[in-house]
């Protein structure tokens, strides 16, 4: 199993918030992904602010080619507009494509991946809030 991790984890991990125990264990575990398009919203925040041994891990971890399928990825914007789903940006459709077509579970606190899952066979990881989580 690999885990698609989105930024919005990420950025909480570099806050060391409560959420930063789950990709931790994934990263020890490692089993964690990302891509070219989450490195390009992570990276420059961390550059920003000096934090380069942050940049160093990103440009560690995994990354498995991104081809962005662009028939396909309107065509899941056609059926989240039809199903009254409006605020999915391209950015998240080509996060969701990489993940489908990778058979990855996507890791995000992002609400709208949830939505998208319901139409789309994306698959959420369960982070360690939820029952069924490994115990560490």
């Amino acid at each position: 199993m690999s885990v698609l991790v989105d930024s919005s984890v990420w950025i909480e991990y570099f806050r060391s918030t409560d959420k930063a125990k789950t990709l931790a264990y994934l990263i020890d575990e490692d089993l964690v992904v990302v891509n070219d398009l989450i490195l390009a919203e992570i990276i420059p925040a961390l550059r920003l602010h000096s934090k380069f041994k942050h940049v160093r891990l990103m440009q560690m971890i995994d990354r498995p080619q991104l081809e962005i399928k662009w028939t396909k990825l309107m065509d899941m914007q056609v059926l989240c507009l039809r199903k009254g789903i409006n605020k999915v940006g391209i950015s998240d459709l080509i996060i969701a494509q990489h993940a489908i077509q990778n058979d990855f579970e996507l890791y995000s606190l992002d609400k709208r991946f949830k939505l998208l899952a319901r139409f789309i066979p994306l698959k959420l990881f369960r982070h360690m809030d939820d029952p069924v989580f490994p115990p560490l």
